[in-house]
């Protein structure tokens, strides 16, 4: 039976894995009732890319909304669908006649005429809706989460990110945001759980007070707190061979409790929504990480290119280890390139950016060096040697890994419409809109514009 003024929220939980989920619930019989809740409906595991290399979520969400895999919708770098003429099933539901709003959905342009909110994520260079609030916000949260490993927030973003509490954040959660600030500084993890919750509670205020038809959220504090620690989660010890040292976090913490204690709370709220379906899909999980690996990241990108001899126009950073270096023309990125893969460590072939990706006129550059920086190492380039340690952060122990296996849950008539298990994370796509398509159907509403319907592959890259 359709119901015809159901809704429907898609929650980008990005690389939960689901397995670990249910051996916490497994041990406690009172944990996380939400996830209990969501995990006794409807599932399937999705897959993904072949090649570990293109197992990244900036390249998963985005086949979740276009519907196409990495060899069709060509989207390979954090940040590159602003520059893609891509559709998107934001602006082809749009074009159907139904309202859509979207949270951060990872690596999705903008190209909504009247979205009811739009704030991108903090890393691709799209406009967020025209509205004061997503405006002033976008801008606070890129810059807090882009410089978040040198713990620096501006005094302008952080009035911004206050003015945003006072008014997005839901007086049910007060207690949780105290304890996450406040435990912040021995548990450093607790901030990205701050901020997702945040955006948890900006999404619901915007969802319930402009009302969409479509609704998107990314939170990615699960993605990041497994990277990190995911050897302290208590289903894990034991299992591996590797442990986190004391300094980086203590035996006795387990920051993915805490993460599933702040998730459990935010899928709580969307199970007492009335009239309102939802798909909560992960993209890809984590595995634990099989060897010891430091991550690092610069501490001033332009600083330190112009350190070792490389003229730009323009650096940003992506996440963790990656920026973005833009040039005049071809042949300032040609000369880049060639010396940034000569900056090595001293007295070693071992490269410090092992992956340059030359795209015409800018470089994505990636800080691949893998082991602890400490005083004595140095680094050298063309002549010019120098210590490494003042020119970068710390920035975590890898403890996760990627894996293409994903996991998607469904309550309510989006049920119907689920793609089989195994399906390719593309799949989602096709659930979302055939969901719409029936509910146009039930309307007897004619889709406004262009049908909705997938294009072909060849018609995406004709564009």
């Amino acid at each position: 039976m359709i119901v015809a003024n159901s809704r429907l929220i898609l929650i980008e939980l990005n690389e939960i894995n689901f397995d670990i989920v249910s051996r916490y619930l497994d041990s406690d019989a009172s944990a996380f009732p939400a996830f209990r809740e969501l995990m006794s409906g409807p599932a399937i595991r999705t897959t993904a890319e072949g090649e570990y290399e293109s197992l990244e979520p900036w390249i998963q969400w985005p086949s979740v909304h276009s519907g196409l895999s990495l060899d069709e919708h060509g989207v390979f770098r954090l940040g590159d669908m602003a520059n893609r003429h891509v559709p998107q099933l934001f602006e082809q539901l749009e074009r159907m006649g139904w309202r859509v709003g979207a949270i951060s959905a990872m690596n999705a342009a903008n190209r909504l005429q009247s979205p009811a909110y739009f704030i991108p994520d903090p890393w691709t260079a799209t406009p967020p809706d025209p509205s004061w609030w997503s405006r002033t916000l976008t801008s606070a949260i890129a810059q807090a989460v882009n410089d978040n490993s040198q713990a620096r927030i501006t005094f302008r973003s952080a009035c911004y990110l206050a003015l945003g509490l006072i008014r997005f954040a839901r007086p049910r959660h007060y207690l949780a945001y105290a304890k996450l600030l406040l435990g912040a500084r021995r548990a450093p993890w607790r901030k990205a759980l701050f901020l997702d919750l945040f955006l948890h509670d900006l999404h619901v205020r915007l969802f319930r007070s402009r009302r969409p038809d479509f609704s998107t959220l990314f939170v990615n504090a699960g993605a990041h707190i497994q990277h990190h620690y995911l050897l302290n989660a208590r289903p894990v010890l034991g299992e591996v061979s590797l442990k986190n040292p004391a300094w980086y976090v203590g035996p006795e913490e387990d920051p993915v409790s805490d993460m599933l204690g702040i998730y459990d709370l935010m899928l709580a709220d969307y199970a007492r929504m009335p009239d309102v379906d939802l798909i909560v899909a992960t993209g890809l999980s984590q595995k634990p990480y099989d060897r010891v690996k430091f991550y690092y990241r610069l501490r001033d990108h332009a600083g330190f290119l112009k350190q070792v001899g490389v003229e730009f126009r323009s650096v940003a950073p992506r996440m963790t280890r990656d920026f973005l270096v833009e040039f005049n023309d071809a042949a300032a990125a040609q000369s880049a390139e060639a010396r940034l893969a000569e900056v090595r460590i001293a007295g070693s072939r071992e490269r410090v950016f092992g992956q340059i990706d030359n795209r015409g006129s800018s470089l994505f550059v990636t800080l691949s060096y893998p082991e602890e920086v400490d005083e004595s190492v140095q680094y050298e380039v063309n002549g010019i040697v120098g210590s490494l340690a003042p020119h970068v952060v710390f920035v975590a122990v890898k403890n996760g890994m990627h894996q293409a296996e994903g996991f998607a849950y469904f309550k309510g008539r989006v049920a119907d419409f689920a793609p089989s298990s195994g399906t390719h994370v593309k799949g989602l796509y096709a659930t979302v809109m055939q969901y719409f398509r029936s509910a146009s159907s039930s309307r007897g509403r004619p889709a406004s514009g262009q049908s909705g319907t997938q294009p072909s592959v060849n018609e995406v890259l004709r564009r």
